[in-house]
């Protein structure tokens, strides 16, 4: 009896559930897709109120040509070596800069990078990213699920993608001159969660001891690295 109940429960998970698994994981991406030509995001106060996996639209009727366009990435940010880190990232949003964008599954985002500047470890947990430096020379990276790190010094014009969710930094390879990378993503939410601030300025903070054994360092370090990142 205990058999034929283990063959029946086998053949449900290989023949049912499996499949219906692997269909579900086809349709998984990283933004929906829009049952309209466009969604222009409604920002008026009103809307503000309610909760969407994205913003609501408005009447397609009232969009315009300026919906669909931005200079939000027009303009440098000019951060200063001295800053944490070097950079500055000015991400576009249907909300504040492109409400044309919405809905649209992607975003795009300017990298200023002071002098010897650079952007962090980190990662997009919801969007893959291409890089576009648009002046200086920048070298790039990210390490996937093995651990093998895969780099190249990009010059004005040149391009890299960073897959979906894995860790990675650009770094201005000049220490005398800013450099600016332009970059498209797949979602128009991608996220950004920096390795350095995500392990040592949480609140409330990563217990000392977890950090002391992830990284092989005592307290004093500890305290030490949090003070250099502004904690």
């Amino acid at each position: 009896m205990r058999a034929a109940a283990e063959r029946a429960a086998s053949i449900i998970t290989h023949r049912i559930l499996f499949p219906l698994f692997l269909f579900a994981a086809t349709l998984c991406k990283s933004d929906p897709d829009l049952l309209l030509d466009y969604c222009v995001a409604d920002t008026s106060a009103a809307a503000a109120s309610l909760h969407f996996n994205g913003l609501p639209c408005i009447d397609p009727a009232s969009a315009r040509a300026e919906h669909f366009a931005t200079t939000a990435l027009s303009r440098s940010t000019n951060p200063s070596p001295a800053a944490l880190f070097g950079f500055n990232a000015t991400v576009t949003s249907p909300a504040t800069s492109l409400p044309g964008a919405n809905a649209q599954g992607l975003a795009m985002a300017r990298v200023d990078l002071a002098p010897g500047g650079v952007a962090p470890p980190h990662t997009h947990p919801r969007a893959s990213e291409v890089a576009v430096v648009l002046d200086g020379s920048v070298l790039v990276g990210f390490a996937d699920t093995s651990y093998r790190l895969y780099t190249q010094l990009l010059r004005a014009g040149e391009a890299f993608v960073f897959p979906k969710g894995m860790v990675h930094f650009m770094h201005n390879a000049d220490v005398a001159a800013p450099a600016v990378v332009l970059s498209g993503l797949d979602s128009q939410n991608p996220g950004a969660q920096l390795v350095p601030l995500s392990a040592f300025r949480t609140e409330p903070p990563v217990p000392e001891e977890v950090l002391e054994k992830a990284f092989k360092i005592h307290g004093q370090d500890v305290h030490r690295i949090q003070r250099n990142l502004g904690g």
